[in-house]
């Protein structure tokens, strides 16, 4: 496991950390090799009955690390298609893992954070907790299309053309987050969740957990996220204007300095996302 992730042990539950408090915990390579063999671990550990991703920090994840993207070669729609299908690999490895999973979030959970709070049974939110998918704005799009699933047509819709980011409260009110506590006690609530599935046998979980994945399975979200791959590739192909000056201030002028001309033809600052 690298140093981009943490794990620990807290009674039943693993606590997967991203741990990268510098960077709002962007996703990269070895946030996702880490992420990975944490997974790993909570399955093979009979002893873990549900698992728990957060963030170091004061972020969640603002999403997949746009500087190292600048710095990649991918041009063509099949590169590209690599590329993504990685992350959604992690992001769906997530969603169909064989026990509950709660994500623990304050701060930005954006982008391909926001998926994979979103891949997680749970999540439980501090005060601080922000949500949404701004890749929109600068030409890109949502690699893993959970949100329909998760929100609904409308609400979805509202978000993904937008670009727009939402607080804790009405991420709660739209169905995105289970419960909403203040920042200090977003750990102690996740821990009462914990202690109220644990007594539960191991295989019932399991199956539980099997079913439920089936169920939205059965609803084409499987087919759904794959469709989307194809699509996204061609969508991050795309070349546009807007995308080409994105990634020339990134790699000319930093990542923050982007971020800045983004929001600007928007009318407002989203807040240093990575993505």
């Amino acid at each position: 496991m690298t140093d981009a992730v943490r794990y620990e042990t807290r009674g039943p539950a693993a606590w997967i950390t991203l741990n990268r408090p510098e960077k709002l915990n962007a996703l990269n390579k070895p946030v996702l090799e880490g992420l990975h063999a944490a997974l790993d671990r909570a399955v093979a550990d009979d002893e873990v009955k549900v698992v728990v991703v957060t963030g170091a920090g004061r972020a969640f994840s603002a999403g997949y690390d746009l500087a190292d993207e600048a710095a990649g070669a991918y041009g063509a729609a099949h590169e590209w298609h690599h590329v993504l299908g990685v992350d959604i690999d992690a992001t769906m490895r997530l969603w169909a893992l064989p026990k509950p999973t709660i994500a623990a979030v304050r701060g930005y959970c954006l982008a391909g954070g926001c998926e994979l709070a979103m891949a997680c049974d749970m999540i439980v939110s501090g005060e601080s907790g922000r949500f949404g998918e701004p890749e929109i704005r600068y030409g890109s799009g949502p690699v893993t299309l959970l949100m329909p699933f998760v929100l609904g047509q409308k609400k979805t819709n509202e978000l993904l053309f937008t670009g727009d980011m939402i607080d804790a409260a009405a991420a709660e009110r739209a169905g995105l987050v289970n419960r909403v506590v203040a920042d200090d006690e977003v750990d102690a609530e996740v821990e009462a969740l914990v202690r109220k599935i644990a007594p539960t046998p191991l295989p019932v979980l399991r199956l539980t957990k099997i079913a439920l994945v089936r169920a939205f399975e059965a609803m084409g979200l499987r087919e759904a996220v794959n469709t989307n791959l194809d699509l996204s590739s061609m969508l991050n192909a795309a070349d546009t204007p807007e995308q080409r000056e994105f990634m020339e201030i990134t790699k000319g002028q930093g990542l923050k300095a982007a971020l800045a001309w983004r929001d600007n033809r928007y009318g407002e600052v989203l807040g240093g996302a990575a993505s």
